[in-house]
């Protein structure tokens, strides 16, 4: 989150920090890089969320808009440049190389470093996912800049600089940290913080292929097996369309079945606040906000969920967030866009009964037709 500290440098900080005029060398670092993070011909979606962020900040900084790729020669590279394009890209970095088939730090890290140091962006924004969060860190050490991960809003400043703002002090706080004095500007933003852009069918334009200097026998990790994360078993609450959520409200871990109950009637996933966790009543994969999963779904059922920022974070970007509290005064009333007040343990079994007569009924209506 911070910069890394170097001899005879100011360490990071706000704006309350003195600003120094930007070293000459780092005066021809220019435009905005997105890192586009693919498994096994699979391109996350989080780069295309950053593709959208990245024009924006591109379009104020009067700069190009870049996306880099990297992996093995083939389909799956030449699919994820032409991709890169209808998302709004000017042009593509490629670092095509056989060791780079699949993700390892060490030959990832070499190859972004290499790309970065030849040719100089002033931003290098990658998605806060594991394998991004992972390369961001020891891409960032490697030329000793700053990084703020998890950032949860992209602006910059009058002077250029990038302000990445994140939640701080276990979420009570949202900070605004620059690299004031070093560059590349590094930021991680998770999974549908940002929306995502329109895609619009372009033709390939231009690439800039970069031969790398990696060989296999210096990299010391070796892929052994690959086990992709959509085959898990794990929830895929990020994606989901209508998601319903319990908190502490419910007062039980029997209660929270109602949570599941609602879910299982609508089609939807479900997932909790973190004390809910905490106490060992979800497993983790779950949890919805700061140090959990950030979703943007359709529809956001909250019940019995306070709502303080640690989950607003994760949740503020859904269409329709429906708040079930016995408190009017709770904090995530304040941005419901419905807000019922009343006993979620009472009210939840009523909605899912209601769901289910409903649904029923429109599956007997299209069976008819």
């Amino acid at each position: 989150m911070s910069e890394p500290k170097k001899p005879q440098a100011p360490a990071a900080g706000g704006r309350a920090s003195t600003k120094k005029e930007l070293p000459e060398h780092f005066k021809a670092y220019k435009h905005v890089w997105v890192f586009i993070e693919q498994e096994r011909g699979q391109v996350h979606p989080v780069s295309w969320e950053l593709m959208g962020e990245g024009r924006k900040l591109a379009d104020k900084l009067n700069v190009e808009l870049a996306a880099v790729v990297l992996g093995a020669e083939g389909e799956t590279v030449r699919h994820a440049v032409a991709e890169a394009f209808c998302y709004g890209a000017d042009l593509v970095y490629v670092g095509a190389d056989a060791v780079l088939a699949d993700y390892r730090n060490e030959a990832y890290t070499a190859a972004m470093t290499d790309l970065v140091n030849t040719y100089k962006p002033e931003i290098l924004l990658l998605g806060a996912t594991t394998l991004g969060r992972d390369l961001a860190g020891a891409v960032a050490t490697t030329l000793l800049t700053g990084l703020t991960a998890d950032s949860t809003e992209l602006d910059v400043d009058a002077d250029g600089s990038l302000a990445a703002t994140r939640p701080t002090f276990g979420g009570s706080l949202l900070c605004t940290i620059y690299t004031l004095n070093y560059r590349p500007q590094m930021a991680t933003v998770r999974p549908r913080v940002m929306a995502m852009p329109e895609r619009v069918e372009k033709p390939i334009g231009r690439v800039v292929e970069h031969a790398l200097q990696i060989r296999e026998a210096d990299i010391v990790t070796k892929i052994l097996s690959f086990l992709p994360d959509r085959d898990s078993n794990k929830s895929n609450l990020a994606y989901a369309d209508v998601v319903v959520a319990g908190g502490m409200g419910l007062g039980s871990p029997e209660n929270f079945q109602l949570v599941r109950q609602l879910a299982a009637a609508m089609g939807a996933e479900y997932g909790c606040s973190r004390p809910l966790v905490q106490k060992g009543w979800v497993t983790s994969d779950r949890q919805i906000g700061q140090t959990g999963k950030t979703i943007r779904p359709r529809l956001y059922i909250a019940a019995g969920i306070s709502g303080a920022i640690q989950h607003r974070v994760g949740v503020e970007g859904a269409d329709l967030i429906v708040a079930i509290n016995t408190d009017k005064n709770a904090p995530i009333m304040d941005f419901a866009h419905v807000a019922v007040v009343t006993d979620a343990i009472r009210f939840l079994p009523m909605l899912t009964d209601a769901f289910k007569r409903r649904l029923s009924a429109h599956s007997r209506d299209k069976m008819a037709s």
